[in-house]
């Protein structure tokens, strides 16, 4: 496998770097990801007509990615003095400020690392490829767009948060899905589990191997207070009242179980 077309695969540790960024100096990757969900993305080269509306279009989704704990980093095989120019010209033309790093990887390190250069493509520069990085830093997803096809980043953010719904519930996610909607359950692998998920009389059956849940409902279920009884309770079965010591600190609420 050839540093230049050496591509990572889903599963695999996604190669760490150090490098110069529009907002760092001296950035190392692994450092600048803490705990996070990444999206890393590269781009043929500044100053490029698709280029541009991508890097707007990433700017503008910037707050809902950063909300859902997911850091967005960008590439091109430029220098730090083009992307500050082209950062500053999308500021002037747009009015749009690019709040995250752009990677200047001019002797094209990072982009073999990720195998971004596609020679068959352009040997000088990268073509547009998409590494969504989970925060034990493992590549979760890759997606590549040739050089005259922008890409959708709506679909890049439905695409992650897929990734961050199924580890938190355990599932998968079906075609077409978005945030709120049902998610597919693990199919069974015996008899026995197939007869428990019969009895999910609240999930949506299309055949044995194939069930739809809804997150939302099973939320709504695990934060119901637990009913209370509503037979009456003997005087003599109810507990003697004890009298109450402000050393005791109050019961803490019980919080929903998450889901």
């Amino acid at each position: 496998m050839s540093e230049e077309r050496g591509i990572p695969r889903i599963g695999d540790p996604a190669p760490d770097f150090s490098a110069v960024t529009t907002l760092h100096q001296d950035f190392n990757f692994s450092v600048w990801q803490e705990q996070h969900w990444v999206v890393l993305f590269s781009h043929p080269a500044d100053f490029t007509p698709v280029c541009t509306t991508e890097l707007v279009a990433f700017a503008q989704s910037h707050e809902q990615f950063r909300r859902r704990g997911i850091k967005l980093i960008g590439l091109s095989v430029d220098s730090i003095h083009a992307h500050l120019a082209w950062v500053r010209n999308i500021k002037e033309k747009w009015d749009v400020t690019i709040p995250f790093p752009m990677v200047a990887d001019g002797e094209m390190k990072v982009a073999k690392l990720y195998g971004m250069i596609h020679p068959n493509a352009s040997s000088t520069a990268t073509v547009r490829a998409v590494f969504v990085i989970d925060p034990k830093r493992t590549i979760r997803a890759i997606v590549y767009y040739p050089l005259n096809a922008g890409r959708n980043v709506d679909e890049i953010f439905r695409l992650t948060l897929a990734l961050q719904t199924a580890d938190r519930h355990a599932c998968a996610t079906p075609a077409n899905w978005k945030e709120g909607e049902k998610v597919v359950v693990p199919p069974p692998k015996t008899v026995d589990e197939m007869e428990k998920h019969a009895a999910h009389q609240e999930w949506e059956h299309k055949d044995f191997y194939l069930s739809l849940k809804d997150l939302a409902a099973k939320k709504d279920e695990a934060s119901k207070p637990a009913a209370e009884a509503t037979a009456p309770v003997a005087e003599s079965a109810k507990p003697t009242e004890s009298p109450k010591s402000e050393n005791v600190p109050p019961s803490a609420p019980i919080s929903p179980s998450p889901s």
